[in-house]
């Protein structure tokens, strides 16, 4: 489970995040909701470790993380799909997949065969580049990367933003595989409401950087979250 606690992140002198109070437990998608610019990318980046944070506690099933760079809370088992997607263009797909050996034992150093029965393309696709593939493959690679990485913690930053629908719905079908395999905690980062209200368990609405709502899907209203997030 991952247990935030006041977290508090700037950007110079610019205070983006007030105190966050988080929990994502395994089996369970936490989707993190608000309008554009109140924090939700800076709160994926300070649990990421991509961004530090300015204060607040981070601890995933137990343990403190205290101020790890984010080389070392991915071996510590958090992956990370940010917005973006940040896969390497002059890379082929193989190589792109192969980056994630750096947090993994030598003998675990193969591309498990998950990876490809989830997104079949990247199988068919191992010798070409990454910025030669489609936004949509683009972020079927990134997404098979961070899993690569056998992560106890999935951070994802909007993963259907600029994505075709045939695409999206197979990134839903598998976000509903790896909750339903239990051993991992998602945190969700999503702008599509439909989509994230689909996937969801519990929910953390964010305003000016602040917990401005937050519970299960059975405590919130569809048409209560609907109205928080469009505000």
């Amino acid at each position: 489970m991952l247990k935030t606690q006041g977290l508090t992140l700037h950007y110079g002198g610019s205070q983006i995040l007030h105190g966050i109070d988080i929990e994502a437990a395994a089996g369970e998608v936490t989707c993190v909701m608000g309008t554009n610019g109140v924090g939700k990318t800076s709160l994926l980046k300070a649990i990421s470790g991509t961004h530090p944070r300015s204060g607040g506690v981070i601890s995933l099933d137990g343990e403190d993380l205290g101020r790890l760079p984010a080389h070392a809370l991915a071996r510590k088992g958090i992956g990370y799909v940010p917005q973006g997607r940040d896969i390497f263009p002059l890379l082929t797909v193989r190589e792109n997949l192969e980056t994630a050996y750096a947090c993994l034992p030598t003998s675990e150093h193969h591309i498990p065969d998950e990876v490809f029965e989830l997104f079949p393309i990247l199988k068919d696709f191992l010798g070409r580049r990454g910025g030669d593939l489609s936004g949509g493959q683009q972020q079927q690679l990134a997404i098979g990367r961070a899993m690569m990485t056998k992560p106890k913690l999935l951070l994802l930053d909007e993963p259907t933003e600029g994505i075709q629908p045939n695409i999206i719905q197979q990134i839903g079908r598998v976000i509903e595989y790896l909750r339903d395999r239990g051993d991992m905690a998602i945190v969700l980062v999503e702008q599509y409401f439909e989509f994230a209200y689909g996937l969801a368990d519990r929910f953390t609405v964010l305003k000016r950087g602040e917990v401005s709502m937050s519970g299960s899907k059975a405590e919130l209203s569809k048409e209560d979250l609907k109205g928080a997030v469009s505000v």
